[in-house]
Formats: structure tokens, sequence, C-alpha cells
């Protein structure tokens, strides 16, 4: 045998492309450590300092089972990992090759595979959607004499349109057609799909305008949703380990779902056949090929499914709200665009998040009713450790407390219909409701005389009548709710 001699310039190239290897290995090993080991709350008291928290530990904390997670840097996936159980019962582990139910993600794969169809002449995106939908029709009202719904407002949430989410479907209970979902009739548990405010005067979140949505689809190109999105979608991004039916041969790669208090879902998940709205199997790896794609058909660099300037469509905001076509769209900060959507199912939570213009972004799942609380600590994390301009940790100033008012507050009030519970315990005041996880929140005094939390964006403020006494309270958050002391 011939004796094969490198050129040693050859071999010197070798030794530091091996070498640039292993410190990248080394470099990218780090920063999955420092992640897995700084988990943050949204909020920390000013003056006192910040205390890092262990995924593993918050996972049990938080009684979430599962987590995946797939971080993007440089335009790329730079790392992604599996943590906890898919399944507690047979102690299977989540790999990244676990499938999880995306939930309201669905969406933004749904809104580029209409664009696309739109790109193509099939659909019209300002026309009369029931000039195109043919086996159901969208019925008329006095909203819709004086505006036309179209699939842009449906795509925004601005098209007028209810029934905000879906409920999904035990293993032992029937599930509706589409036709019986749209109409509102048995078996499905939802409202009937109408126009209850006049398109474009409002952005109001809509599930059931994306199903709508869905039948837009199927009516035009006589194809079967789950196969028209793996044409015209999954296919073309690479999305091998995603669809929009579950296949049998996928059933022991999924993610079984938990309730809040740990309990499991009966018959593992529920099923929506609401697919464009919440029916996405997929895993965080998948899900950031598509966050890639976008911000790479953004610049005009790839463009395998939609044109730059539809992507940039998608990408812009609509006159009412901070939604686009499928996607929420941030602020700009620092110059850099955010863009993303979370999703929630029966035992699910999931975000899909990304800057446009620097190639980073992060895409998790978890098979919990608590992965949100989770989801948003490790994303402070990684904000930490790759330097982002979001998910920051916010410093809140806070008083001291009087204990012998936290007795007065202490007690059982209703608000917005969800039964809320406060405790005082000596000079510590701590809240536990549904809406804010599940798990009691301390509550901490301001300067206004409000309470906040650490882990949630909402002020307490405890009413008292004339003579003192404690008579409800007003919660704000997204909205404002007032409710009564009951006990």
């Amino acid at each position: 045998m011939k004796k094969v001699v490198f050129p040693l310039a050859c071999l010197s190239l070798l030794i530091y492309a091996t070498q640039a290897v292993a410190d990248d290995t080394a470099t990218i090993a780090e920063h999955i450590r420092h992640v897995e080991n700084g988990l943050l709350p949204q909020a920390v008291i000013k003056g006192k300092p910040v205390q890092p928290m262990r995924l593993s530990d918050r996972m049990e904390a938080l009684k979430v089972p599962g987590i995946s997670i797939a971080l993007i840097n440089h335009g790329k996936i730079e790392w992604a990992r599996g943590y906890g159980y898919a399944d507690l019962a047979s102690k299977r582990p989540v790999t990244v090759e676990t499938r999880f139910q995306a939930a309201s993600i669905s969406k933004s794969v749904t809104a580029m595979a209409a664009l696309a169809l739109v790109e193509r002449g099939t659909l019209s995106l300002d026309g009369d959607v029931n000039q195109q939908l043919v086996s159901w029709k969208l019925p008329g009202s006095a909203y819709t004499a004086q505006q036309a719904v179209t699939l842009r407002g449906l795509l925004s949430h601005t098209a007028g349109v209810n029934v905000h989410g879906f409920q999904g479907y035990a293993y032992n209970q029937d599930v509706p057609t589409l036709l019986q979902i749209l109409d509102g009739k048995k078996p499905a548990n939802s409202a009937a799909v109408r126009v209850t405010a006049l398109p474009g005067s409002a952005w109001s979140y809509s599930g059931g305008g994306y199903s709508i949505v869905q039948l837009l689809m199927t009516d035009t190109t006589h194809e079967s949703f789950p196969a028209l999105m793996k044409k015209t979608v999954l296919d073309k991004l690479g999305m091998e380990h995603s669809s929009f039916e579950l296949p049998v041969q996928w059933q022991a790669m999924t993610a079984s779902t938990y309730v809040a208090d740990g309990k499991p879902v009966p018959g593992n998940w529920h099923r929506y056949p609401e697919l464009a709205a919440a029916g996405l199997w997929t895993t965080p790896s998948d899900l950031a090929r598509f966050v890639i794609e976008i911000q790479q058909s953004s610049a005009g660099t790839s463009n395998k499914v939609l044109s730059q300037n539809m992507t940039r469509q998608m990408l812009t905001r609509s006159k009412l709200s901070d939604y686009g076509l499928g996607l929420f769209v941030g602020a700009v900060k620092d110059e850099h665009e955010s863009f993303g959507h979370s999703g929630g199912n029966m035992g699910i939570r999931t975000m899909m998040t990304a800057f446009n213009s620097t190639g980073q972004g992060a895409t998790l799942m978890t098979n919990s009713d608590n992965g949100a609380e989770l989801i948003q600590e490790v994303l402070r994390a990684i904000s930490v450790e790759y330097g982002w301009t979001d998910y920051r940790v916010i410093e809140k100033v806070a008083v001291a407390g009087d204990a012998g008012e936290y007795k007065k507050f202490a007690g059982e009030y209703t608000v917005a219909s969800f039964p809320v519970v406060v405790t005082a315990d000596g000079d510590r005041l701590h809240i536990k409701a549904d809406p804010l996880g599940a798990f009691q929140q301390e509550l901490f005094p301001d300067v206004n005389g409000n309470y906040f939390m650490l882990n949630n964006d909402v002020t307490v403020h405890f009413e008292k009548d004339a003579s003192g006494i404690v008579t409800g309270m007003t919660v704000h958050g997204e909205n404002k709710s007032s409710g009564k002391k009951i006990k």
C-alpha cells in the first residue's frame, strides 16, 4: 500500500479545524450548563440579590414532567435538549425527537401555508371569504353587511369573529367534524363561529377564525388539511417530525400530558380537530427550522415557502394590535424586532420566540399546565446567557408590610368568576388563584398601596369601605378585573 503523506500546511489546517470544533463544543456545553442552572424569576426586589434556580429543581417544584428546548443562534440550531419525562408511568424520557402538541403555535404554521396559497393565486388575501368558501358559508349579519370578512382579518384576529380557543376532546368523547365545530353543533363543545363585531374594528384573538381558514384552504385546494400542510410547509422546511395528524407509529414518541396538580390527562392527551388553530404535533427543533425560515425569508436569503415581501407582511403589526399575520410581533428594541407565538392545550404549554435581525431565538415545549411559568424562567436564563434584549428580570421596589393589615386582607374572594384565596402569615402575604398558576404567590407591597408578585406581571389592590373593612380586590394584569371578598 502506498504511504500517504500530508503536506505540513494541510496537517496544520486539519489540527486547527479539529481544535476549533472542540472549542465550539466546549463553549456550547458551557452555555447549556449556564442556562440549566440560571433560571430566573420575572421580577426581583430591588436591593436584594438575584438567586438563580436549577432547571431540575423548578421542574420538580412546578410539577412539570418534561421540557424540550431548541436554541437558535447565528441563524442555526446551536443546541437542542430534552429534560425529564415524556411519560411518567413508563419513565420514558423526553428526547429531541419527542413529539408535543404545538397548541396555538399551529396558527403560525397555518398562516404561512395560507399565504403561500395567496401567492399561488388560490386564495384572496383581502377578498370576501364567502366568495371562496364552498362547503359552508359564514352567516351574514349587520356587521358583515358593512364590512366583509377577509383572510387577512382572520389571520390577524381582526375579523370580528368569536370563539377564543378550544377545549379539545378526551379519549372517550366523540370528535366533531369541522362543519359541526363551525356551527356549534353536537358533539362540538364550543360555540358556533360567528361574526360578533365589525370586521376591522378591533383585535380579538379567535381560534374560531382559524377554523374558517382551515375550511377555506381545503375547500379551494380539494385536499385534506394534513396533506396540504405537509406539502406546502412541513416538507419544504425539513420538518420531518411534524404533522397535523398523529400517525400510529408516532404514538410511542409523543409526550403524555399532565394537569396542574400533576395528574395525567386521561387517554394521554386531548384531540383537537380544530387543526389549523391547535392541531400540530411537532418538536422544538422542527419549530426552530420554521423560525429560521422566517428570519431568512424576511432577509431574502431563503424563500422556500413565501416571498420576502409576503414574509414581511407576516411580520407587520396590524393597526389594532401587536399581531401580524399568524405571529405576535414585538416592538423594536435596540433595532431588534422580535416575533413569536405561545400555545396552550390541555396539559401542554409551548413557546416560540425569536429576533428577526440577529438570527437568535428559542422554541420550548412542556407537557404540563404549569409549563408556562417554567418556560418564562428558562427564557430569562437564555436571555442573560445570549445577550437578548427581551426576557430580562425586572427590579421592583417593595416597602415594609403591615402584619395587622395582612390579617384584614386574608380570606376568600371571587374575581372574574375565579376563586381567589389570600393568606397571611405574620409579615408575609400570599395569594392563590388558578389564573396565576398552580401554586400560591407571595404578595409584596409597593409605594402606591398596591401589591405585586415576582412571577406574574399582575398587581393587586385591596378595596375597603368607608369604615376600613376589606370588601374586595381589583387585579390589574392584561385586563382589569374586580371581585368581592366573600369570606
